[in-house]
């Protein structure tokens, strides 16, 4: 993979550093409690393994994947559970961690399943807000950065699975 394909939007001290503030602002929300923090796979996994650790709070994890259908310009805004949480969420504190919200789609459906299972509470924290594609209303409580409305690989998020391992943010070019 060349190099010149892509553009640095957040470099991997900016990521580090404001996901340092994140786990600041959650483990204040959350002062005392347990969290189990429900990783949407496979974008946020990098993003969740980073916050995980900073946070000064007794955490559990667990893993949902999810499949929306519909092209990007035209969503239908369905979305499948491709792998569902292994335990019960009844009266836990959950907190969703996404890689990105741009549509709100898959996310705003999530929130609605997840909270039909009675947890204590539910919040979203997303390291990346894209505001402009938003289709529905959804504010995510706590957000790393907002971005513009460019296309976006590295630190967990991928194009056809490619550029995962990349440790900041970039602008994926179209190739000529």
């Amino acid at each position: 993979m060349k190099q010149s394909n892509r553009e640095e939007l957040l470099s991997a001290a900016e990521i580090a550093g404001r996901v340092q503030e994140l786990a600041a602002e959650i483990t204040a929300a959350y002062a005392g409690r347990k969290v189990l923090l429900v990783c949407v796979l496979k974008g946020a996994v990098v993003f969740a393994s980073d916050l995980m650790r900073r946070l000064d709070l007794p955490v559990e994890i667990d893993f949902m994947a999810v499949s929306s259908y519909g092209s990007e310009t035209a969503s239908s805004g369905a979305v499948r559970i491709l792998k569902d949480l292994d335990s019960s969420i009844q009266g836990k504190e959950l907190l969703i961690v996404e890689d990105i919200v741009d549509t709100g789609l898959t996310l705003d459906y999530l929130c609605k399943n997840l909270l039909s299972r009675k947890p204590k509470s539910l919040k979203v924290v997303t390291l990346l807000d894209k505001p402009a594609r938003r289709r529905v209303e959804f504010i995510p409580d706590f957000c790393g950065f907002e971005i513009p409305d460019r296309f976006v690989v590295g630190y967990g998020l991928d194009f056809n699975e490619d550029y995962r391992h990349l440790p900041g943010i970039y602008v994926l070019k179209p190739e000529n």
